[in-house]
């Protein structure tokens, strides 16, 4: 086998063959086709990175009590319908008392990580106030927001577990309101003017002292000008129904009102204030319109006590103190106490009495012992409290002061804690205890007795009967024979004395011949009678022929 590397090379000739080694050198320096692929998606990817982290927002968390409606990934959170972010996980607290959900908001959203700032889960709710979230059947739950206007930014939030009553931007004022009882109120109950939905309630909380309510009423813009310090506000909730002289009241703000409770405002009608209230201002709710618009009393209320020896059922605090048909006053509270000296019972009732309604002044009351002297003035003239039933429907009492000027004399105790005003039983005790005065005297009454004496006597007048019948059969078979020829003989008699005075008898024509005769002598003596008196010295001369 020949040695081929021994052997010189032939070489072509030069014009046939081409230059490879030189094309080689230039074909190494370009880039393969199949590395251009990965070069642009590397771009790309880099563009999308570079973009994403240019138009990243602040990544936040909020904290709610469930998890509810939040899926990772999917979950946007809007802002007056605009998505701002988009919740990237959901985690259980270490505690597992609420859930952690993490937002990555938009550059644009950045304002958004205010510290003030409200988030909200959207979906179906039905509450008091009405239903909303309903759009959410179909396109699934969202976190809404409401935008905080603080300049200090956070990471971290707490959520809401209900919408809130009143955005941030919305326009008008809120007030302060100081209630003994939430009644049917609840968080976006409508709050009126004049029958006129003008704003709602936004929040309420239990005072520290647990006697006390105080709620936040948002009045919308330009209503909230209409909120002037001598402003009332009242409960509009349910049904305020009045029967009086006057006839059958029916009083209500709306349906609403009726079924969920409201509020309601509006100044006297003789308020000369005209500058709005400013923001934050308190009021106090009153229960009904009626109490809400009294007139301020010129005088403080004072307390005085009342007690009761009768039942005081029908009687409940708040029941009025009536002066002659003026309402003076209004009942407290009832007691009962137990008294060891006497082993009995009495019920004390402290009522509340407004002395400028009873005409009282300042200078009156100044003075201690000239208060006290009125009081032991107005007593000794019979001024009593007395139960009156003010409903006969119901049952329900109301107190009446009034003078009684045959009421016994009282004792009352001037010097205690509250001040003793006399008391006298109502009409109708004096009438059942009466009524029971007599029921004891008629049980005293010996029926039993009676009613033995009175058998008795029975018996014997059956006996006495018995015996009268006895006389009368006597009477009929012994003395009825006698009677009968009694009444013959006296027949005969009456019919003989018959036939003498009848007018053809003998005995009636002599009868009455002289009585003519008698006639005429009576004329006679008449006739002589009268010539006597004319000529007495007759009787002496005798009659003359001239006379």
């Amino acid at each position: 086998m020949p040695d081929l590397d021994q052997s010189p090379p032939s070489s072509p000739p030069p014009s046939s063959l081409p230059p490879a080694p030189e094309r080689r050198r230039r074909a190494s320096w370009l880039p393969s086709l199949v590395w251009l692929i990965p070069i642009v998606a590397a771009v790309v990817g880099l563009s999308l990175l570079i973009r994403t982290l240019t138009e990243r927002g602040p990544e936040i968390t909020v904290s709610f009590r469930t998890a509810e409606g939040l899926t990772p990934g999917k979950t946007a959170v809007r802002y007056k319908d605009v998505d701002i972010g988009l919740v990237k996980s959901v985690r259980l607290a270490p505690d597992r008392s609420h859930v952690i959900a993490k937002i990555d908001l938009t550059q644009d959203a950045a304002s958004f990580s205010a510290k003030d700032t409200r988030f909200w889960v959207v979906r179906p709710r039905f509450a008091t106030s009405g239903i909303s979230g309903l759009e959410t059947l179909l396109s699934g739950a969202y976190i809404g927001v409401d935008a905080g206007k603080s300049d200090e930014r956070v990471r971290n939030f707490t959520g809401l577990e209900a919408p809130p009553a009143v955005t941030t931007d919305a326009s008008g004022k809120q007030f302060l309101l100081r209630a003994a009882d939430l009644g049917s109120l609840d968080i976006g109950s409508p709050v009126y003017y004049r029958r006129v939905q003008v704003g709602r309630v936004v929040a309420y909380q239990l005072e520290p002292n647990g006697r006390d309510l105080s709620l936040r009423v948002f009045v919308n813009k330009p209503y909230d000008g209409l909120v002037t310090p001598d402003t009332r506000f009242w409960h509009a909730s349910g049904v305020d129904i009045k029967l009086d002289a006057g006839g059958f009241k029916l009083n209500t703000q709306s349906l609403v009102t009726v079924l969920l409770g409201g509020v309601a405002f509006q100044a006297p009608d003789d308020s000369k204030a005209s500058a709005a209230a400013n923001e934050n201002t308190q009021f106090l709710l009153a229960s009904d319109q009626t109490e809400a618009m009294k007139e301020p009393e010129e005088l403080a209320p004072s307390l005085a006590v009342l007690n009761f020896d009768q039942s005081v059922r029908g009687l409940s605090p708040g029941a009025p103190v009536d002066f002659r048909g003026v309402v003076v006053g209004q009942v407290r509270s009832i007691g009962i106490e137990y008294l060891s000296e006497k082993k009995a019972f009495r019920l004390p009732v402290v009522v509340e009495l407004y002395p400028s309604r009873m005409g009282f002044r300042q200078r009156d009351l100044e003075d201690a012992n000239r208060a006290r002297g009125i009081v032991q003035t107005l007593i000794k003239r019979g001024m009593r409290a007395q139960l009156r039933t003010g409903n006969l429907l119901t049952g329900q009492l109301y107190v009446a002061l009034d003078f009684f000027p045959k009421a016994p004399p009282a004792k009352v105790n001037p010097e205690g804690p509250i001040p003793e005003l006399a008391t006298t039983p109502a009409a109708f005790d004096e009438l059942q205890a009466k009524l029971g005065e007599i029921v004891s005297k008629i049980d005293k009454v010996p029926f039993e007795q009676i009613g033995q004496d009175l058998r008795t006597s029975m018996a014997t007048l059956n006996t006495m009967m018995s015996s009268a019948d006895k006389l009368v059969s006597q009477l009929n078979g012994d003395v009825a024979p006698q009677v009968t020829a009694a009444l013959q003989d006296a027949r005969k008699t009456l019919n003989a004395a018959n036939g003498t005075l009848a007018s053809d008898a003998p005995l009636q024509q002599d009868t009455r011949r002289m009585m003519q005769e008698l006639t005429r002598t009576a004329v006679s003596l008449r006739t002589l009678t009268d010539y006597l008196e004319r000529h007495p010295e007759a009787l002496v001369r005798g009659k003359t022929e001239k006379q």
